[in-house]
């Protein structure tokens, strides 16, 4: 039996019309909302680890209670279904009042332990915030977040998760491409799980219309549930180190994006945790091919704004905007910018620290930055696999370094002849740094292995479980969920899921780029 508190709903102020229709919503955090039933639910997934942190079981999830409430169509005693609200800075402007338009929250659960983690259902039909959509979400982004969540917490990212993907039996009309050919596509809902949903944006609503009460109120509310090593500091302290957490969190957030490769394709400001965990899983992608200017969002390409290499940038201008949000409340600048200062601060060190475990140095040093600098510059012009290059890096014999060790990254077999004399001498200068830092080989094998994994979720991965589930097939979703969950063993038997985009992926749909449209 699951032990709901639903703080959000108990400590902070409510919407007082229960009607679910399209508006405004002042002065208030959330809005009451029944999920709206589907015709045919089928559980098609669920994650086992977070079965086991909810302390539910199999039967139970498997049970018509549980997939009812899964997919919207009833309820579990205690649940108390919301949804929240929350604007945004969308592509650097602001969007006004965005909220849960297709996201219904079903309560907070405690455990035994004493974790809380909220239940929500993404696609669970409209609320007040939909703006004129449908609440709807297909079966292609809901595989995508389900396996995503789950890929991203066994590569030890901070993250959301997923409970459970349930297929609705429903059609949901969505256009794809944003090209004016809408096509009637399956619905789906995914049960997202995290102790808690509140976003920069949930802030920046209420200082954009100088709400200051109900900003005041959120603020104390998320301090007190979500941040309690704050429990001790002075009250007039609490806004300047609260703020310096989620800086600091933030920072490590992107820091380990960058590390796997991990393109996040649409971080506005209410796809910003405030806790510092990925968040809204959409266009995301991994980097094949390294590019710094690759974004996954075709949205997002012809300004780029999004990219891979600017993702630790816009994070920090994110952030000055939950400042901003913040400032009306506590206006003593200096606060924010000794936060603002701490960002940059524990990227440079985290991602610092990153590189050398990648390249499989004991320490970073600082002289170690121009043959870092031409690696990667060479990744780029020549095509190289992220993921592949790294994992086979660990395999080169700095006594005798093999140039033919990394040849399997490269993606075109003339630009690697092109740039050959380049990466040999590159190749020679890192084996002489490897020898020169006096490591033992197999310990730094292990070491490398540990932080570049073998198994990511490359888009076209995702793609081939979509269209199997879209033809009644739901094994490679299970096949992906259970390779994922090892991202850095070598998997005998899986060396496919490794393999590196083919030819026939490049450009296709939803195997590079993709839309927002889900």
């Amino acid at each position: 039996m699951l032990t709901f508190d639903n703080r959000f709903l108990q400590e902070l102020p409510g919407d007082p019309d229960t009607s679910n229709q399209l508006r405004q919503v002042f002065n208030a955090c959330w809005s009451r909302v029944m999920p709206t039933p589907v015709a045919a639910p089928t559980l098609l997934a669920y994650s086992e680890e977070m079965l086991h942190a909810l302390e539910l079981s199999e039967a139970d999830i498997q049970s018509a209670d549980w997939v009812n409430a899964l997919s919207g169509n009833g309820i579990i005693p205690g649940m108390q279904p919301y949804a929240m609200c929350y604007g945004g800075h969308q592509f650097g402007n602001w969007a006004g009042q965005l909220g849960d338009g297709r996201a219904i929250s079903l309560g907070e659960v405690i455990n035994s332990k004493g974790d809380r983690w909220e239940l929500q259902l993404k696609g669970a039909g409209v609320t007040p915030y939909s703006r004129m959509a449908d609440g709807r979400a297909v079966l292609r982004s809901s595989v995508r977040e389900f396996l995503c969540s789950e890929a991203m917490h066994h590569l030890g990212i901070p993250t959301t998760r997923a409970l459970s993907l349930v297929q609705t039996g429903d059609v949901v009309i969505r256009d794809m491409f944003y090209n004016g050919n809408p096509q009637a596509e399956k619905g789906a809902i995914v049960c997202r799980v995290s102790p808690s949903f509140i976003r920069f944006g949930n802030f920046e609503i209420f200082a954009m219309r100088e709400d200051k009460a109900t900003l005041q109120t959120l603020v104390d509310f998320t301090i007190n549930r979500d941040f309690p090593e704050l429990a001790a500091y002075p009250q007039e302290e609490r806004l300047a180190e609260w703020f310096a957490i989620v800086c600091v969190r933030t920072a490590r957030l992107i820091a380990q994006w960058m590390r796997v490769g991990f393109v996040h394709g649409v971080m506005n400001t209410d796809n910003m945790s405030i806790l510092g965990l990925t968040i809204d899983y959409g266009p995301y992608g991994w980097v094949d091919n390294f590019d710094p200017g690759w974004t996954p969002n075709t949205t997002d390409a012809a300004g780029r704004r999004y990219c891979f290499g600017r993702q630790p940038d816009i994070a920090r201008w994110n952030l000055e905007r939950l400042a901003q949000a913040l400032y009306s409340l506590q206006p003593e600048r200096e606060i924010f910018d000794e936060g603002l200062m701490l960002y940059d601060q524990t990227y440079n060190k985290e991602w610092g620290a990153i590189l050398a475990a990648k390249f499989g140095f004991a320490l970073w040093r600082d002289d170690y930055e121009p043959m870092i600098n031409e690696v990667f510059d060479l990744m780029y012009h020549a095509e190289i696999d992220m993921t592949e290059f790294f994992r086979k890096l660990a395999l080169v014999d700095a006594t005798q370094p093999d140039l033919t060790v990394l040849e399997s990254a490269a993606y075109s077999p003339a630009l690697w002849d092109t740039f050959k004399p380049r990466f040999t001498a590159w190749l020679n200068q890192y084996a002489h740094a490897i020898h020169a830092d006096d490591r033992d080989p197999a310990e730094r094998r292990q070491a490398m292995n540990s932080v570049n994994p073998r198994y990511v979720l490359r888009n076209y991965l995702a793609q081939q479980a979509i269209d199997l589930a879209d033809q009644g097939d739901s094994s490679m979703i299970d096949e992906l969920l259970d390779v994922l969950r090892k991202p850095y063993d070598e998997q005998p038997g899986k060396e496919g899921f490794a393999a590196l985009r083919p030819d026939w992926a490049r450009h296709k749909a939803g195997c590079s780029m993709l839309s927002c449209s889900s």
